[in-house]
């Protein structure tokens, strides 16, 4: 069997891991700077999702920094079923998240009358660009691991 790049058990997956969960830490962090987040919907779903992001990221970091360092990761077509699956999950989660934060900032920030001062609707926009690239590094991961399914 090749060597997938990126896939579970590899340094290209700890990268990514670890990226994910830096990512998701800052959505969350530039999101609660102000208590005012609570008022929208959006915002908290934001906080939740990325609330569910980081043990995950953590956990298979985890996973895959033994597997670096200790050269020993049994591949078996269950668990990565279930990895591929919670990638999955997470990424269309975060990645409506983001959407809808980068949706709520920009109708906050240009409504007629704006609701939120100009450097509070900044943080909300840093955190939905945080959590778009959180996204796209699940959704990366997701496709490594899928096609180390394939390959199994």
């Amino acid at each position: 069997m090749d060597e997938v790049p990126g896939a579970l058990g590899s340094s290209a997956s700890l990268a990514l891991r670890f990226g994910q969960t830096i990512f998701s830490s800052a959505s969350i962090l530039f999101m609660s700077f102000h208590v005012e987040f609570y008022s929208y919907t959006s915002f908290c779903y934001l906080v939740t999702v990325m609330g569910l992001v980081i043990p995950w990221s953590m956990a298979l970091g985890l996973v895959d920094g033994y597997a670096v360092f200790f050269k020993n990761l049994p591949r078996r077509p269950r668990v990565m079923l279930f990895v591929i699956a919670g990638d999955w999950v997470l990424a269309f989660l975060s990645l409506a998240a983001a959407c809808s934060t980068a949706s709520v900032t920009e109708l906050l920030m240009h409504a007629s009358q704006p609701n939120c001062p100009a450097k509070l609707c900044y943080r909300y926009q840093i955190s939905a660009v945080t959590a778009f690239l959180s996204w796209f590094m699940l959704f990366a991961s997701s496709l490594f691991n899928l096609w180390l399914l394939a390959s199994l």
